[in-house]
């Protein structure tokens, strides 16, 4: 990914605008887009790790605990209290431990893992794993974490890997007292030291002077993380605006309200008005803001349709016109025909409160969101900033339901072969979620196990697995694709697809794949779909560098264990030709003659394929080749004849 100017949200609680990223349209194929409008992904690959780095103000403790972590097999616990960074500080413990990079050829694993669930993939030496149970509010889902912890906990120190857990708060008579030697009490940072390590990234120009003010002070002591890391991103966002001054004071002052003073301005302005077409209108320009005052019109006209507002029984030209509701509520039109509202940071905190304050109009908001995040004239640019407002205020109030209700919406109505960006840019925001991401993952899993699904839905949940659970729980993603693949029609392709891409990332994914693969061929009585997949997977140009002949040998075993066809044809001259450009795969022979144990059919069936890749010997370089596969053959044959043991000849056979 590009390396942009970005502020990174520790801990955050609630809805984030930090900044802008790259401005290319790519929707479906990474995490930029969520970097460019403002979204912190949850993925902890090495560049958002890089990005934290250049961010984090460590706590106090911190050092106590690096040191702890160091050796292979530790698992150290995080006691802190809320809004203390402590999940961006064990993202920072995990990270500093050295580069990535694993043994034989694995990559070493950088994941976090559900908080109770242990069937992931057995940790493997120098691996690291982030638990977050910060979110639990109860003792019997703690209890059920406790346990999950004690079997990881033994897993992780037999493989000399590494694991931080993020300890939740107010629990502490229920935690185990055996865990108590490997727990350590982080304190707070200070906040001015995180909100000038925020605005030194951000470029801003200022003096220490400039941030000894007592509110800004005050602020700094008392507020969460997260909300220092919105305060820097409003600075900047004041600058860039030039609507505020053209000095870092002015900026201050005006990122200060907005965090201060917003939630009480709007509540005044929604009592003020009680009109529904007022408030209705204050909302469609919350959600919309930036936009062109015809689609916010529309938009408003819509919402009014949602909630069942009967319009005035008089004509337009007889109510009260458009520009001087607007004026009304403080809304500004830009010589570009763009409405914003006045105050920095105002339509956030005008959605957030419609969300909070009503809840009884939350289904209608969806419903309203459903038609109007396709409205002519918007591009797909602005289908996805009013998709992420949204989704935002869905999830800040605990109802994820809403925005996979709209995801099966989009994607089940979506025609072609393209996934409806709407779709994909609300399946990735849950899943980056830090409360609901895995609210989302199960989500996918019952959806992939279950009935028909539409093509577009199909799409969708393979983006979102291919961009998004590939970076951050591939094991997941992995399960999830071939849930998908095995199903029928040009989707399930393109599924396929994505599942070998991902199982042929790396050694340890391609080792995982192949036994799933070999335990649902015995397992299922259709069987042609897992054997088709694991043909592909075991061609040459899908196998990670260098060769993991073991595995190849299980899966070339499971193929071969089968009435031979022509689904060997590329899987067998992809080798061979692998072998004539690169002599140090000249093993594939040997292995791939040994996977058939001497079975006659197969046998025969390699030989003819070699045969017919070798064209009569006009090639000397693949003739070469198939001469030593011939070899190996003839060897396989020759024991197999010599190891024969007929038995007693019966009187049937003498006659």
């Amino acid at each position: 990914m590009t390396e942009q100017e970005r502020v990174t949200v520790n801990d955050p609680r609630g809805p984030v605008n930090n900044g802008e990223g790259p401005q290319y349209i790519f929707y479906g194929a990474g995490a930029d887009w969520m970097r460019r409008k403002g979204i912190e992904s949850l993925r902890i690959v090495r560049e958002d790790r890089v990005r934290l780095a250049d961010r984090f103000a460590p706590p106090g403790g911190y050092r106590t605990a690096a040191d702890r972590l160091e050796k292979p097999g530790s698992v150290v616990l995080l006691d802190a209290p809320p809004g203390s960074g402590r999940r961006a500080a064990a993202i920072m413990l995990l990270h500093e431990l050295g580069e990535d990079g694993g043994t034989a050829g694995d990559e070493a694993r950088f994941e976090e893992l559900p908080a109770t669930d242990t069937d992931e993939h057995a940790p493997g030496e120098g691996d690291r794993f982030l638990l977050d149970l910060s979110g639990i509010t109860d003792e019997e889902t703690y209890a059920k974490a406790r346990h999950c912890l004690a079997v990881r906990r033994s897993r992780v120190q037999q493989a000399g890997a590494h694991m931080v857990v993020v300890l939740p708060s107010g629990m502490a008579h229920a935690h185990a007292p055996d865990l108590e030697p490997d727990t350590v009490k982080l304190r707070r940072p200070r906040g001015i030291a995180v909100v000038t390590r925020h605005l030194r990234v951000a470029r801003m120009e200022f003096r220490p002077s400039d941030l000894r003010s007592a509110g800004l002070q005050h602020l700094c002591d008392r507020s969460p993380m997260w909300e220092l890391a919105r305060l820097a991103s409003l600075v900047r966002a004041a600058r860039d605006s030039g609507r505020f001054g053209a000095d870092f004071a002015g900026w201050l002052d005006q990122a200060m309200h907005a965090v201060t003073d917003r939630a009480d301005e709007v509540g005044r302005q929604v009592t003020a008005f009680r009109a529904t077409p007022d408030r209705t209108l204050l909302l469609a320009a919350a959600v919309f803001e930036e936009f062109r005052a015809d689609t916010v019109y529309e938009a408003w006209h819509g919402l009014m349709k949602t909630v069942r507002h009967e319009e005035e029984a008089t004509t337009e030209l007889a109510r009260t016109d458009f520009g001087e509701r607007l004026a009304a509520l403080g809304i500004e039109r830009d010589a570009a025909g763009r409405l914003r509202f006045e105050q920095l940071a105002y339509a956030d905190a005008v959605r957030t409160y419609f969300w909070e304050n009503f809840p009884g109009v939350r289904d209608d908001l969806r419903d309203w969101i459903d038609e109007a995040a396709g409205l002519q004239g918007m591009t797909v640019d602005d289908q996805v900033d009013v998709v992420i407002r949204f989704g935002e205020q869905c999830l800040a109030v605990g109802r994820p339901d809403h925005l996979f209700d709209l995801v099966a919406r989009w994607a089940d109505a979506a025609t072609g072969t393209a996934c409806d960006p709407r779709a994909v840019a609300a399946l990735e925001l849950g899943l980056s979620h830090e409360r609901l991401g895995g609210w989302f993952r199960r989500r996918m899993y019952d959806c992939v196990r279950s009935g028909p699904l539409s093509d577009g839905l199909v799409r969708v949940l393979t983006a979102a697995c291919r961009q998004n659970l590939g970076a951050t729980h591939p094991d997941q993603a992995l399960v999830r694709l071939h849930y998908l693949a095995v199903r029928r029609g040009q989707a399930a392709h393109e599924a396929a697809e994505a599942l070998l891409e991902l199982g042929s990332s790396d050694h340890r994914l391609h080792r995982l794949l192949v036994g799933r693969l070999r335990d649902r061929m015995r397992r299922e009585r259709d069987a042609e779909a897992h054997l088709q997949l694991l043909t592909e997977l075991l061609r040459s140009d899908r196998v990670p560098d260098p060769p993991p002949w073991p595995d190849l040998f299980r899966g070339w075993e499971a193929v071969f264990a089968q009435p031979p066809t022509d689904r060997w044809t590329p899987l067998v001259k992809s080798w061979l030709t692998s072998v004539t450009h690169d002599s140090a795969r000249d093993m594939a022979l040997g292995v791939m003659v040994g996977a058939t144990h001497g079975r006659a059919a197969a046998l025969h069936r390699l030989y003819a394929l070699a045969c017919d890749w070798a064209g009569g010997g006009r090639d000397p370089s693949r003739a070469a080749v198939a001469s030593r596969f011939w070899q190996h053959i003839d060897q396989a044959s020759f024991a197999r004849t010599e190891h024969t043991d007929p038995g007693p000849r019966t009187t049937e056979e003498e006659r």
